[in-house]
């Protein structure tokens, strides 16, 4: 996956959050679907995030960016900051 195409997917996940916002503002789902949903897509960016890190650490250091790979969420979740 380029980063073109992790950003591109970044971006219609935070598109997606927004609009599950919107529909809980407006009653169209309950607050734990809407949380339970949040949930699941802030794990997805976690991941992309943590993939364009990747590919972009292994560019700079000389390497093939494309021998990144998207890592667990339980993982991602998990690192220390």
């Amino acid at each position: 996956m380029e980063d073109n195409q992790i950003l591109g997917q970044i971006k219609d996940l935070v598109e997606e959050e927004h609009s599950l916002r919107e529909r809980l503002v407006a009653g169209e789902l309950t607050s734990e679907e809407e949380h339970t949903r949040i949930a699941s897509l802030e794990e997805q960016l976690d991941r992309c995030w943590d993939l364009l890190r990747q590919r972009r650490a292994r560019r700079g250091m000389g390497e093939d960016p494309d021998n990144a790979a998207p890592r667990p969420v339980s993982e991602v979740e998990n690192y220390l900051q």
